[in-house]
């Protein structure tokens, strides 16, 4: 998942009056177990509730709080996606259940952090990158021409989205060296 990980505390990122209007389910330690079932799938058991198997979690702020606001759902059996609640930090959870969660957290966020950009090539309303990235070495990669596809990190950072909605980072675009950055800039200046 996130080679740069934010870790600000989550309080207070929103307004718990508010919060509670909206109907949202607190999943908190207390009242919630978090382990792994059978064929190495996340289950879920809730005080009161049924017990849910092959839970999967999403981030509903990604970029912002990686470590907080974290959604716990399953499919039901009309295939249907429902939500079993939310996790407002997972720093309070236990660290056997924090691990579990963020394994499967890297199941499905694939990020790279880009350290250098070699070029970027435009044809077709789609950019055409030649990165070097932290862990995985050099890569290419598409994505579209368009200002939904990146998101800010932090004061200078920025993320991409690709076609593929892989995630790749570049904590400080400030940071990176010059021509990089020019290279960078001429196609990303929002």
């Amino acid at each position: 998942m996130n080679e740069a990980v934010n870790t600000s505390p989550a309080a207070p990122l929103f307004d718990d009056e508010r919060l509670a209007n909206l109907g949202i389910r607190w999943l908190i330690p207390a009242e919630t177990a978090i382990f792994e079932g059978s064929f190495s799938l996340l289950h879920c058991q809730v005080q009161g509730d049924t017990l849910y198997r092959g839970v999967f979690a999403v981030l509903l702020f990604p970029v912002s709080h990686p470590n907080h606001l974290i959604s716990l759902r399953y499919q039901d059996a009309k295939d249907k996606e429902q939500e079993i609640g939310v996790i407002r930090d997972l720093s309070q959870f236990q660290p056997d259940a924090q691990k579990l969660v963020r394994d499967n957290l890297r199941k499905h966020y694939y990020e790279l952090t880009i350290t250098r950009v070699f070029s970027v090539r435009h044809e077709f309303n789609l950019l055409f990158f030649d990165v070097e990235t932290k862990t995985a070495g050099r890569r290419e990669f598409v994505m579209p021409w368009r200002s939904d596809r990146t998101e800010d990190y932090g004061q200078n950072g920025k993320v991409l989205l690709d076609a593929l909605d892989n995630r790749y980072l570049i904590p400080d675009v400030t940071a990176l060296p010059a021509n990089d950055r020019r290279v960078f800039t001429r196609f990303i200046y929002w």
